[in-house]
């Protein structure tokens, strides 16, 4: 393929991205403010803190010069947390090539203004650069990718040429890429399951079982959707690889930093202890913050993140949120999704 390639971030999910393209033949420049590890992975081909299992091919190269890791790229990936995606995307723009397509791997939204990370992007790009703009979710740990082990995920853009290209760029035996033009919900989708995935790893870290991780993965996804619905998306897309699929992942698995995080605190430890102790983004505990603001915007009922919100943030004891959730006045399972989506007048109900 013989592509070059700008990878922004150099993190474990940046490197196993990179990984990846360099199976398909491309020529990858990954960009880092961290000099020492930019001197580690170009030095021993190996990123010791962020993905030490994986073998790192000669076909990346590591830079701390943006300028450099821009140039004559055909594609930039921003595989930075969400929390410093604005501030990347304004440090890119001069160097931007005319006709790169931008794939943003980030999850999350952003605290301050509560925009998805499509909305930043507009903002600080203009929304002329829109159709250049695709995001890639789905269940797709790193370390998983990084050793070429089979995954889906799906890419969503204004701009359906993008991301047909951006599918073609990454697709392989190992990395099969859907297309959605659902960008709200995609979005969404890939930020919201990692609050669910706290509160699973909480439940577990109290004793409970199944049971607890199914109903709270369930309920979750329908908060998910309704919050979802209300902010335009598409409600299938909750049921494909963006919504169902990165929440099945991300609430069973061990390479989950949320779902580890969710453990530690379940056992008792605060949410500072927890964070040192994972020691790298745990995404959701800015997302909880962030969603909880924004269903109140938009009048939406989500009760677990409310719950996991007191216990990050005001100290509530970890049992007495499940208890909150299990004493609540009863409902219709069906009731609350049926009535947003009404009253969005998209669907019957």
């Amino acid at each position: 393929m013989n592509r070059k390639i700008c990878v922004l971030g150099a993190g474990s999910w940046a490197t196993a991205l990179s990984v990846l393209l360099a199976y398909k033949g491309c020529r990858i420049v990954m960009w880092s403010r961290n000099a020492e590890l930019v001197a580690e992975i170009n030095e021993t081909r190996k990123n010791s803190r962020y993905l030490p299992d994986i073998l790192i091919p000669p076909a990346i190269e590591v830079s701390v010069d943006m300028k450099y890791a821009l140039d004559k790229a055909e594609a930039v990936l921003f595989v930075v947390p969400s929390h410093a995606f604005r501030e990347v995307v304004r440090k890119t723009l001069p160097g931007l090539p005319e006709k790169a397509v931008l794939i943003n791997a980030a999850k999350g939204i952003e605290e301050t203004s509560l925009c998805r990370m499509s909305r930043i992007f507009s903002e600080e790009a203009g929304s002329i650069m829109l159709k250049r703009y695709v995001v890639l979710s789905g269940p797709s740990h790193a370390e998983e990718v990084g050793r070429l082990l089979p995954t889906a995920v799906v890419v969503a853009s204004p701009s359906m040429e993008s991301a047909e290209f951006v599918q073609d760029l990454f697709m392989c035996d190992s990395f099969r890429v859907y297309t959605n033009p659902d960008v709200v919900g995609v979005e969404l989708g890939g930020a919201l399951k990692n609050i669910v995935a706290l509160g699973t790893g909480i439940a577990e870290g109290l004793g409970f079982g199944d049971n607890t991780k199914a109903a709270l993965m369930t309920r979750g996804m329908a908060e998910i959707t309704r919050l979802g619905i209300a902010s335009g998306a598409n409600p299938h897309t909750f049921a494909g690889l963006a919504g169902v699929g990165d929440l099945i992942v991300t609430c069973t698995s061990m390479y989950s930093r949320n779902r580890r995080a969710g453990i530690a605190i379940g056992r008792g430890k605060s949410l500072e202890e927890t964070l040192v102790e994972v020691n790298m983004v745990v995404e959701g505990v800015r997302t909880t913050r962030a969603a909880r603001c924004l269903a109140e915007k938009c009048s939406v009922e989500m009760p677990i993140t409310e719950q996991i919100y007191r216990v990050l943030f005001e100290g509530l004891n970890p049992g007495e949120a499940v208890g909150n959730l299990m004493t609540r006045s009863k409902t219709h399972e069906m009731e609350e999704v049926a009535r947003a989506a009404a009253a969005l007048g998209r669907f019957k109900k």
